[in-house]
């Protein structure tokens, strides 16, 4: 299953943001969970955010959100916002290279 998450942040949030996701990629470089695909990336405004997550887990988990360090980045994130996290499923119908093929 892939997903989006896009969001607009308060431009004074944008570097509180950025080290929370840095903390997230501190623990899954430490944890390195089975089947799960994650990036985060910026947009050209400097203030819109775009997660990517695929994760094949089965039995109902979730390590990304398990993980303290993406509860504790999630914790705050309506307060950053300007436009609230929209989550989307995407369906692949492509991918050279990107997810892992």
């Amino acid at each position: 299953m892939l997903h989006m998450v896009s969001y607009k942040l308060k431009p004074e949030c944008v570097a509180e943001n950025e080290a929370l996701a840095g903390a997230v990629y501190d623990a899954l470089k430490q944890s390195r969970p089975a089947g799960l695909r994650y990036a985060t990336f910026k947009m050209d405004d400097g203030v819109s955010f775009i997660h990517l997550v695929s994760h094949e887990e089965t039995g109902g988990g979730n390590a990304l959100t398990a993980l303290p360090a993406f509860q504790a980045f999630s914790a705050g994130v309506k307060g950053r916002c300007v436009e609230l996290p929209r989550r989307v499923e995407l369906t692949v119908i492509g991918s050279y290279g990107f997810l892992g093929d």
